[in-house]
């Protein structure tokens, strides 16, 4: 008898699921769960919208393989798609399943089917139109927007993120009570006038395999994409954001042959993988980017809407503006993949930069002790970062190089202004617990240099002081398996007289201690046991100050 909690898939894959044959009609039965007002039909295999919106009104019918969602599922909804058919994985619908959603949507009006350029997709449409041609009025409107797949010969460009544009803007003029014709001429505009195209930092990997579709360096990129999986055009190292939105608005702007004054309506899409701050900051690049073309863009879009399963990538579509276009645009929607709350222009960019703190004097001698260990921590950025991860939540390493990787070397200035510098530093730029503790840290050693030249009374009544306050902030003891654990016995040997390097030989042994205990305070605390046999990295930073001191 098998475990519930035991039974594993009957493969190897990076998905959640039951099984990978199983994988679209368990997640289309948690979809019409979520979504009441969207139904499924088994037979053929379909879904549509529960109640028939409008009599005498213009249907519109999608679809296409499964892997692209919220595409096409999530666009059905008043205002958009009346019915979408959904294939296998990036398998294109069976052309019963096309005939069925079309003769359910069918109101009297015709039936416009919006079908992405891709051969299986192309064929199935058009044998269910022909299958239902006696009956029904249907029209077609082919999505093909993707600059990357552009030749001469073979199928033309792919159907990708212009789809979801096309559909938008469709369905508010079927519901606003335009004609068939009418209707497809609208979306044939749309799709001539809207240009696509995706770049790839990870292949996707379908559900019943456990490689990705291709493989890619660590430092390279894979331009052109397709959202089936398909390698791009080009291979190439990575760039940062700012050359690649110029790499990719550039083929955009050639396609649609925009010129200076006109308005765009503009969607940044994620792939599948792209993170929110990655689709923010690539947006952010592409007003910019336009913005020096003397383009501008009437609406704008971001999130994730056409994916392609996991693939870790963000794709560009730029559609030309005119006022029909933009008021359909904005035209409401019900549908629970299209953007809740779509915004209605762009604001001009503005700096976020943070504050930049002072690095050290501008001028003097170099600072031995306090070049040494900022050379320390910079060259152990990924050490540190792979010790947080295993005993805490990973950002340690972030908050360390965000503190200090931008100090050149050697540090220049007093102990007091480097370590005033160094405190301001982690307060501004660092996040999260120990940017404050670290601050607070070289905030009070900064002080107490500022009162004296005795540099074992500095350092004495500076990591007293610091101590101190931590504690006070955070509550943490030794044991706790934090950078106290390093800190209170380098105090205790400073208050005892010790040499510099009993002291720093204390706060090695504190930081090492760490390794054979588990963290009762901060985030470390939320792991448990998994950290037991790792050394606490803001406690081995603690100990590196002080051997830094030491070393003089």
């Amino acid at each position: 008898m098998s475990n519930r909690f035991t039974d594993t898939v009957d493969c190897v894959s990076d998905y959640i699921l039951n099984s990978p044959g199983t994988f679209i009609t368990d997640s289309l039965r948690g979809f019409v769960a979520a979504h009441p007002d969207i139904v499924w039909q088994s037979a053929p295999g379909f879904l549509h919208l529960r109640e028939r919106a409008g009599e005498s009104q213009v249907a519109l019918v999608s679809g296409g393989g499964s892997g692209h969602e919220p595409m096409h599922s999530g666009m059905i909804g008043t205002g958009m798609l009346d019915a979408a058919c959904p294939g296998l994985v990036f398998t294109s619908p069976n052309a019963l399943q096309i005939v069925g959603a079309t003769r359910w949507a069918d109101r009297g009006a015709g039936v416009l089917h919006i079908v992405k350029n891709y051969t299986g997709d192309i064929m199935n449409f058009r044998i269910a139109r022909h299958l239902v041609r006696d009956d029904i009025e249907t029209d077609h409107v082919v999505v093909a927007d993707d600059v990357a797949s552009d030749s001469a010969t073979g199928p033309g460009r792919r159907g990708t993120g212009a789809t979801i544009l096309v559909e938008k803007i469709c369905g508010a003029a079927a519901a606003r009570g335009d004609d068939l014709g009418t209707v497809a001429d609208i979306g044939r505009r749309v799709a001539d006038n809207a240009r696509s195209i995706s770049v790839a930092y990870h292949a996707c990997t379908m559900p019943s395999k456990s490689a990705p579709t291709f493989e890619l360096d660590a430092d390279e990129m894979e331009f052109g994409v397709g959202i089936h999986g398909e390698a791009g055009r080009e291979r190439t190292a990575r760039v940062g954001a700012r050359e690649l939105v110029n790499r990719m608005v550039d083929p955009l702007v050639d396609a649609l042959s925009l010129t200076h004054g006109e308005e765009v309506i503009c969607l940044v899409n994620g792939l599948g993988a792209a993170h929110p701050l990655e689709l923010d900051l690539v947006f952010g690049e592409v007003v910019a980017d336009l913005d020096r073309r003397g383009i501008s863009i009437a609406r704008p879009m971001v999130g994730t809407f056409v994916t392609a399963l996991d693939m870790r990538g963000v794709s560009i579509t730029l559609l030309r503006a005119d006022d029909e276009v933009v008021s359909l645009f904005d035209a409401p929607t019900t549908a629970p993949g299209w953007a809740a709350n779509p915004s209605r222009g762009t604001a001009p960019l503005s700096d976020t930069s943070f504050a930049e703190p002072s690095d050290s004097a501008d001028d003097g001698a170099e600072n031995e002790w306090l070049t040494r260990f900022v050379r320390h921590v910079q060259e152990s950025i990924d050490d540190l970062t792979e010790l947080d991860q295993k005993a805490g939540d990973g950002d340690f390493g972030t908050n360390m190089e965000a503190a200090l990787s931008h100090f050149s070397l050697p540090v220049r200035g007093t102990d007091s202004q480097v370590l005033s510098a160094i405190s301001t530093s982690y307060l501004v730029r660092s996040g999260g617990t120990s940017g404050v503790i670290f601050g607070v840290l070289f905030r009070e050693l900064a002080h107490a240099f500022s009162e004296t030249d005795d540099v074992e009374a500095a350092i004495r009544e500076g990591s007293s002081h610091a101590l101190a306050e931590i504690q006070d902030l955070g509550g943490a003891q030794v044991g706790d398996n934090t950078m106290v654990d390093a800190l209170s016995p380098a105090v205790d040997a400073l208050e005892n007289g010790d040499s510099l390097s009993d002291v720093a030989e204390k706060a090695a042994e504190g930081a090492e201690s760490t390794r054979d205990t588990t963290a009762t305070k901060g985030r470390a605390s939320y792991v448990g046991e998994n950290a037991r046999g790792v050394v606490d990295p803001g406690a081995l930073v603690v100990s590196w100050l002080y051997q830094a001191l030491a070393d003089d």
